[in-house]
C-alpha cells in the first residue's frame, strides 16, 4: 500500500510537471526570440531620422557606427540605385540578406526576418527624402536568439525534479502514516488470535483507521469479558457443588469402618479435590455489576431464604453438636437479588463455618432490617480470620499467609461480595461477639452503590431496627 501510493504520486506529479514545464519552456524560448528581435527593431529605427535627411555615404557610415550593432559590424544600410548619381545601389556595412529578400521587403513595405548563414537578419524598410525606400539590415547571431533559454530550461527541470521528489517524499510519509497503524492493527489481531488477550491498539492515524482501532479494542475488551464470564460461571457453579459435597463428606464420615466406607470416603475426597481444582483453574477476576445470573431486578424474600437455608444446615449442626442461633427473620423483606444467588451466598458462608471450624463450634445468623438495606450477620466462635482485608480479595483466602483456612479456594467470599455489591451493598469481615469471625452482609434495597471514603473503602451505615428472635438447635434435640 505504501509503495502503491508512492507510485501513484510519482506518476501524477510527473504528468503535471510535463504538462506545465514543456509549454512553459516553449514560451520562454519564444519570449527570448521576441525580445531579441524587438531590440533589433529598436536599433534599426535609430537610423530612420538620418535616412530621411541625407543619403550621403560618409554621414550614413557615421550614423551606423554610433549604434551598438553597427559598432559590432552587424548593421547594414541598403539604398536603391535611383538615389545615387552613378546609378549603382549604395551598401553601407556588411550585409547578409540576399537582393531578393531586399526587393521583397521594399515591395511589402513592412519589416521582415529572414534566416541567413550564422543567424537571422532583420530587414526594416525606411523611407528616404527622395520618396524611395531604403532597407536597414540588423544581423542577429543565432546565439543571441536563444540567449538565457538553456538556463531557464535547467531551472524548470530542477523545479520539476524537486516537485517530483517532494511529492514522493510526502506520499511516502502519508503512506507510513496509513500503513503503520494498519500493520499494528493486523499484528494486534494476530496476537489476539494467538491468545494474548491483553493486546490493544493505539488509536492513531486517519479517521477510518482510528475507528477500526477503537472497534478492535472494544471487541478485545468484549472477548476478555466473555471469557472472564465463562470462567466466572464455571467457578461459581463448581463452588455451589461444595455445599452438597460438604454434606456428603460429613455423612461419609459417619459410615464407620469397612472397605465400602473407605471407598466412599476416598471417592468423596477425590470428587472434592476435583471441584477445588476446577475452581482454582477457572478463578479469574471479573467486574460484576449485575447478578451472577445476569438478570438484575429479580428479587426474593431474604428472610424466607435464610429460614430455608438454616433449616437445611440445622441437621448437620445437630450431628456435630453445634449451637446455632437465628434472629430477625420474622418479617418479609424483598431484596433486588435472585434467590439462587442469595442461596449460593449463604451456603458459601455457612459451608465455610462447617469446613474451617472444629465440631461443636457455635455459630449464629442475625438479620437486621432498615429502610434501605438488610444486614445479615454470620458469626462463629472459631479461631477467626487473621487478615480480613486480604481474605476479601478474590482468591486471597486460598493463598498461603492470607489469613484463610487450609483447603479454601478463596472464591466463597468473592461470591458473597459480588452478590451484595450487585444490590448496592457491601461485605465486611470482623470479630464476632462469639469470639470468632463475623461476616457482615449489607444487602441494599434501593440498588444504589455505596459511597467510598478517602482510601477507597466502602462506607457502611449503622445497624438499625430489627427485633431479635432466637432459635437454638442443640445436638440431636430435634427441637427449635
Amino acid at each position: 500500500m505504501r509503495w502503491a501510493l508512492v507510485k501513484v504520486c510519482l506518476a501524477v506529479t510527473a504528468m503535471v510537471v510535463v504538462a506545465f514545464a514543456v509549454p512553459l519552456g516553449l514560451v520562454v524560448k519564444e519570449m527570448a526570440r521576441d525580445r531579441t528581435f524587438s531590440d533589433a527593431e529598436r536599433q534599426a529605427a535609430t537610423i530612420g531620422p538620418t535616412l530621411s535627411i541625407t543619403t550621403d555615404r560618409t554621414e550614413l557610415e557615421t550614423a551606423v557606427l554610433t549604434t551598438e550593432p553597427g559598432g559590432a559590424g552587424r548593421m547594414a544600410v541598403h539604398i536603391p540605385a535611383a538615389d545615387q548619381s552613378d546609378g549603382r545601389p549604395l551598401e553601407i556595412g556588411t550585409g547578409h540578406a540576399t537582393r531578393a529578400d531586399l526587393r521583397t521587403v521594399r515591395k511589402a513595405g513592412r519589416a521582415s526576418i529572414t534566416e541567413v548563414p550564422g543567424g537571422f537578419a532583420l530587414l526594416q524598410p525606411t523611407a528616404i527624402g527622395s520618396g524611395n525606400t531604403a532597407v536597414v539590415e540588423v544581423f542577429v547571431p543565432e546565439g543571441e536568439v536563444s540567449h538565457g533559454v538553456a538556463t531557464a530550461w535547467l531551472v524548470l527541470a530542477g523545479v520539476g525534479i524537486a516537485l517530483v521528489f517532494g511529492s514522493v517524499a510526502v506520499a511516502d510519509r502519508l503512506g507510513v502514516r496509513m500503513v503503520e497503524p494498519a500493520q499494528r492493527l493486523a499484528g494486534a489481531a494476530q496476537e489476539l488470535g494467538e491468545g494474548r488477550l491483553g493486546t490493544r491498539v493505539v488509536e492513531e492515524g486517519p479517521a477510518e483507521l482510528r475507528s477500526a482501532a477503537a472497534a478492535f479494542n472494544s471487541m478485545a475488551d468484549q472477548v476478555v469479558q466473555l471469557l472472564a464470564a465463562e470462567r466466572e460461571l464455571a467457578a461459581d457453579l463448581s463452588h455451589r457443588l461444595r455445599t452438597p459435597l460438604t454434606v456428603l463428606r460429613l455423612n461419609a464420615a459417619s459410615l464407620g469402618e469397612g472397605p465400602a466406607a473407605e471407598q466412599t470416603r476416598a471417592a468423596v475426597q477425590q470428587l472434592e479435590h476435583e471441584v477445588d481444582t476446577i475452581i482454582r483453574t477457572a478463578r479469574e477476576q471479573r467486574p460484576q455489576t449485575q447478578g451472577l445470573n445476569g438478570a438484575p431486578g429479580v428479587g426474593c424474600d431474604v428472610s424466607e431464604v435464610i429460614r430455608d437455608r438454616m433449616a437445611f444446615w440445622s441437621a448437620l449442626a445437630e450431628d456435630e453438636g453445634r449451637e446455632v442461633s437465628l434472629a430477625g427473620v420474622d418479617r418479609t423483606v424483598r431484596a433486588p437479588v435472585a434467590r439462587p444467588e442469595l442461596v449460593a451466598a449463604l451456603d458459601a458462608l455457612l459451608g465455610n463455618v462447617f469446613r474451617h471450624t472444629p465440631e461443636t463450634t457455635a455459630f449464629a445468623v442475625d438479620v437486621h432490617h432498615s429502610g434501605d438495606a438488610v444486614i445479615v450477620l454470620v458469626s462463629d466462635a472459631g479461631g477467626g480470620i487473621a487478615d480480613p482485608e486480604t481474605a476479601l480479595a478474590r482468591g486471597g483466602s486460598g493463598r498461603s499467609g492470607a489469613g484463610g483456612a487450609v483447603g479454601s479456594t478463596g472464591l466463597g467470599l468473592d461470591i458473597v461480595r459480588r452478590v451484595v455489591e450487585s444490590t448496592g451493598g457491601d461485605l465486611r469481615i470482623g470479630h464476632s461477639v462469639l469470639g470468632g469471625t463475623e461476616v457482615r452482609l449489607r444487602i441494599g434495597l434501593d440498588g444504589r452503590r455505596p459511597e467510598r471514603d478517602r482510601r477507597g473503602h466502602r462506607m457502611g451505615r449503622g445497624r438499625r431496627g430489627g427485633t431479635r428472635r432466637s432459635t437454638v438447635f442443640r445436638k440431636r434435640s430435634g427441637t427449635a
